[in-house]
């Protein structure tokens, strides 16, 4: 016999049980359940600095719960599927696997047999090595390997002729891509790059805040007689040229944290909230009059911004995330570094997840990496793999 305890602990405990229990069974019994779908991918990420992947482990996560696979009906492995730099680590030497040794005729018969070429990023990998400057040492960094070069830029070339769709994003045309390599990019996208890249820090002040580059400050104080940004959160540009700019927040721009606006009707998806803030690393580009904006980004300018703005030649809004019709496919670029993520998300193999934990994250909470992830990357992305696959079919 159970006991009147027994039946009144078993009552309170059973709905603790069905959440921690049987509901992750049923949404993995229900993943399980979803058929495969077959989405030919070719992934490029040069910027791979350990076993973490973090450049492209987001994407692959993605790609796992929505159940795409390779020809093979197999599921894509962050490890192993894609081309770039493969870090020591189970391997006693760092490798590399690109298109270096393709023929023409090669990257012609790979692009055939793909639906979609996501470049996550091409910055590279780089040692620091030591210069001296005015009596003091500034570390430099120097490329092991990195760089749109002229093999992938005929394959890029190749999947808008034969109309892939194809998704770039932050740093593809920085450096180090040579300028020639980033004309034909440009050329090919129908984007240009300004020559800015810009990030937002939370304290200026380096005594606190060593998240900021020594570089940086040495470089921008050398530009400005001495002078550094004043403490509290600014947002540093930096020129390819080596020109460094700062804008102060309250005296320069209004928004605290830069804002990716999407608006609730856009060209991509309606399940992007309408404002996300962004704290990481952005290019500003320019777009031909095609191409249809998913997001943009603002940071409210003072009119003292926006003076310092139109000096260094940019505009008061500029691209976040953009799309535009190439035929069959779509050429997108994603103008942050938004597949870069330095947490780990489990499991992709649970239905139901995305909805969950976007709950559990607050939009509004920009040090909380995975709330970026789960209310504007997956959705992002998403719905890029969805438009490839159902274009393929």
């Amino acid at each position: 016999m159970i006991s009147e305890e027994l039946k009144i602990y078993l009552k309170r405990a059973l709905p603790i049980i069905g959440i921690f229990v049987l509901f992750p069974l049923i949404s993995y019994g229900i993943w399980e359940f979803y058929p495969k779908r077959n989405l030919n991918l070719l992934i490029i990420d040069k910027t791979v600095l350990g076993p973490g992947l973090v450049e492209h482990s987001s994407l692959f996560w993605v790609l796992n719960h929505q159940k795409y696979t390779k020809r093979d009906q197999t599921f894509y492995d962050r490890k192993v599927d894609y081309l770039g730099y493969y870090p020591a680590g189970e391997k006693p030497k760092p490798e590399v696997k690109d298109l270096s040794n393709y023929s023409s005729q090669m990257i012609q018969d790979k692009v055939s047999n793909l639906d979609l070429v996501f470049i996550t990023d091409t910055y590279g990998v780089m040692e620091a090595t030591e210069q001296e400057e005015n009596n003091s040492i500034t570390l430099v960094p120097k490329k092991i390997y990195g760089g749109l070069d002229e093999k992938d830029i005929e394959l890029i070339r190749e999947a808008k002729n034969k109309e892939k769709t194809l998704v770039a994003e932050f740093n593809t045309m920085a450096s180090p891509t040579s300028k020639e390599n980033r004309t034909e990019f440009e050329n090919i996208m129908g984007i240009q790059w300004t020559g800015w890249i810009g990030r937002y820090f939370d304290e200026m002040d380096t005594l606190l805040n060593t998240d900021v580059p020594n570089w940086i400050k040495f470089q921008y104080k050398k530009q400005h007689d001495g002078n550094w940004l004043p403490s509290g959160p600014g947002l540093v540009f930096i020129h390819e040229d080596g020109r460094i700019e700062g804008l102060s927040f309250e005296e320069d721009y209004q928004n605290k944290i830069p804002l990716i606006r999407s608006q609730r009707i856009n060209p991509l998806s309606e399940l992007l909230p309408e404002v996300v803030p962004y704290p990481d690393w952005f290019d500003v580009v320019l777009i031909e009059r095609d191409y249809k904006v998913i997001s943009y980004y603002d940071i409210n300018p003072t009119s003292e911004g926006l003076e310092k703005l139109r000096s260094m030649g940019l505009p008061r809004f500029f691209p976040a995330s953009v799309v535009k019709d190439n035929g069959k496919g779509k050429l997108y670029y994603l103008a942050g570094d938004y597949s870069d993520l330095r947490v780990d998300l489990g499991s992709s193999k649970f239905t139901g997840l995305p909805f969950f934990w976007k709950g559990l994250h607050l939009v509004t909470d920009y040090t909380d990496r995975e709330s970026f992830f789960w209310n504007y990357y997956y959705p992002l992305t998403s719905k890029i793999l969805e438009d490839a696959y159902t274009s393929k079919n």
